[in-house]
């Protein structure tokens, strides 16, 4: 990072202008005042000029000595002393941020407010950010123009969750901005990044600060001084980085919840993750080693991967032996030593492991002698870097086409029980997804064309896909409207609502009013300890969620499922439905399924194997 002190010279720059004007005002009322008097006259230009050659030079001279972190500057891949970028130039970077932010996904995922197993701020931008490089990978064209838009195309139809529909909106503003240019100098940047945020504030319904839309803000604030000062790429993204990494820093200040949380805004840390990335490119440091700086108080260790190596990013579910308890704390340490980037989150029956490892056969051995494995996923990110080539999805069979219908739903679901429950309350098309696994909105277009309707109801069932809908529902051919529903039942209830025999305002309109009946209640374990309106949760402890929001801890998970059915209150709604899932027994379900009834015997209580990650309960509520 660059030092405060030569930040503080940038800031400066302002206050130069306003001397400056404020010495030529003097210098017309003098000459107005002393008509006649030539010679004092341009005795005191030429004193007023001297004064401000003087402070320009000493303020240039500070700025030019800090433009770059290293001293040499012979290396710099990107023009240094001017700044000007055309299309492979602009490409280098987008990929640099791509990768670096890859690379960092699980810390921003960390910054989850709530001590949920299945944050995914990172996830959804690096995503956006993936689809958003390979847009851009193959174009030709050096027309700078051209590939900021096909870079903007790529992050919107790619986006996932509400940090990637809001980055899809910043590039949408930046590439607005810079449309038509064969190259763009630094003035052109530092426009592109205000109209970036423009266009990310305008993009969301109720702009809030303290999240990235502040970030995106005051990057471009800082933007518009440091070009003041120096053309220099290093320059330029020394300054923007530092100004992101302070804004991120000065969130929990403007946002409450992220204050009582102990976390900084995810969206925002990711933002500056991206421009670190680029910072890190222009610098000649190494994307592939090390970890970027680190803004609330650290929750993950790393060690070091060899300079210069990728290695392989590991990825899998391990599920206790019978009879056997896994220990997450030792889990933790011994995957923590292996390699970088671990994440490793769970309880005493399944742990999720994640880890960037240089021999991938370590942590899988590791975790065959504690259980079984399931959903291992091992990726080679060195061949990923150099050749920079997305894997390729596994090809599946063309669904058989549906015969046309006037109206079709399309919900988003995850767990095969839930699956299973829409299609039966009638949705005609399903997209697989929910947290740590939002679809993107290309996804929500394919199953709007697969739904074959001329016109289409979509239901994200989950807070943060809404506005990846609501980008989807613009983008479509096929004319589309969103239900938001938040929750899974939120989701069933609407979809009960459905009356084919209704026309498309009808059918809105119901399914909205259905989907507010519903109270939702979720239960999960707690992935950190934390204190969040006003409920403290200890790290591992069994918690409550109603309607998104931390409700209750409780010490097993029949016991936090009574307590937030209090809490609702139950008493004052019919009906209690209760989706059981990760990896919890029918035997266990019903068990806590019969306290229920036996609570409250005037409620009619229906039980589902729902099958949901991370959830050991979803409840509807209405």
């Amino acid at each position: 990072m660059i030092p405060l002190h030569q930040f503080d010279e940038i800031k400066a720059g302002a206050l130069i202008t306003r001397f400056r004007n404020s010495i030529a005002t003097s210098a017309r009322k003098v000459a107005k005042a002393t008509a006649g008097m030539a010679q004092k006259s341009e005795l005191l230009t030429a004193y007023n000029t001297r004064i401000v050659k003087m402070i320009s030079g000493k303020i240039s001279h500070g700025a030019a000595a800090g433009q770059g972190l290293t001293n040499d500057r012979s290396q710099s891949p990107v023009l240094r002393q001017t700044l000007t970028l055309d299309g492979p130039k602009f490409k280098r970077l987008v990929q640099s941020a791509y990768l670096w932010l890859r690379q960092q996904e699980p810390i921003v995922n960390s910054y989850n407010v709530y001590p949920v197993p299945d944050g995914d701020t990172g996830t959804n931008m690096m995503h956006t950010m993936r689809s958003a490089y390979e847009a851009c990978a193959d174009i030709a064209d050096a027309n700078v123009g051209a590939v900021i838009k096909a870079i903007s195309m790529g992050a919107i139809r790619g986006s996932r969750g509400n940090s990637g529909i809001i980055l899809s909106q910043i590039w949408r503003g930046f590439s607005r901005s810079i449309d038509g240019r064969a190259t763009c100098n630094a003035h052109d940047l530092a426009a592109a990044l205000r109209e970036a945020a423009n266009t990310a504030y305008a993009g969301v319904n109720n702009p809030v600060e303290g999240t990235m839309l502040t970030v995106a803000r005051e990057v471009a604030d800082a933007a518009e001084i440091a070009v003041t000062q120096s053309n220099d790429l290093r320059h330029f993204l020394d300054v923007t980085t530092k100004a992101a990494f302070e804004s991120v820093q000065r969130t929990p200040n403007l946002l409450q919840i992220l204050k009582e949380a102990g976390v900084v805004d995810s969206g925002g840390y990711g933002l500056y993750i991206i421009l670190d990335g680029m910072r890190r490119f222009v610098n000649g440091e190494p994307i592939e080693a090390g970890l970027a700086q680190e803004i609330a108080p650290a929750r993950l260790a790393v060690t070091t991967m060899p300079t210069g190596e990728w290695g392989y990013d590991v990825q899998y579910l391990v599920y206790a032996a019978t009879g056997k308890k896994l220990d997450v704390g030792q889990i933790r340490a011994d995957i923590t030593a292996m390699g970088e980037c671990p994440l490793i989150l769970g309880d005493e029956e399944m742990v999720k492991v994640h880890v960037h490892v240089p021999d991938p056969g370590v942590p899988l051995s590791y975790g065959v002698k504690l259980g079984s494995l399931r959903d291992v996923v091992v990726e080679d990110m060195q061949a990923q870097s150099a050749g920079f080539t997305p894997g390729q999805v596994a090809q599946t069979e063309q669904p058989h086409k549906l015969p046309e219908v006037e109206i079709a739903i399309v919900a988003v679901a995850s767990g095969d029980g839930i699956i299973r429950a829409f299609k039966d309350v009638g949705a005609r098309a399903i997209v697989e997804g929910g947290q740590t696994m939002n679809p993107s909105v290309a996804d929500l277009l394919q199953a709007i064309k697969q739904a074959n309707a001329r016109n289409v109801i979509l239901m994200p069932n989950n807070g943060n896909i809404i506005m990846t809908a609501q980008q989807a529902a613009q983008l479509s051919e096929i004319p589309a409207q969103v239900v938001p529903t938040r929750t899974i039942p939120q989701g069933i209830a609407a979809a009960i609502a459905f009356n084919f025999e209704r026309d498309m305002a009808g059918n809105l309109e119901a399914m909205k009013a259905a989907a507010k009946q519903v109270v939702t209640g979720e239960i999960t374990t707690a992935t950190r300890t934390v204190t969040v309106n006003g409920v403290s949760a200890r790290n591992g402890q069994t918690i409550g969620l109603i309607d998104d929001k931390l409700a209750l801890a409780g010490d097993t998970i029949a016991d936090t499922v009574m307590r937030l059915l209090e809490l609702v209150p139950a008493d004052d709604h019919e009906l209690i439905t209760l989706y059981y899932g990760n990896n919890m027994s029918k035997q266990e379900a019903e068990t806590i399924a019969q306290l229920v009834r036996e609570r409250y015997p005037s409620q009619v209580v229906d039980l589902y194997e729902g099958r949901q990650a991370h959830y050991f309960f979803v409840i509807g509520i209405e």
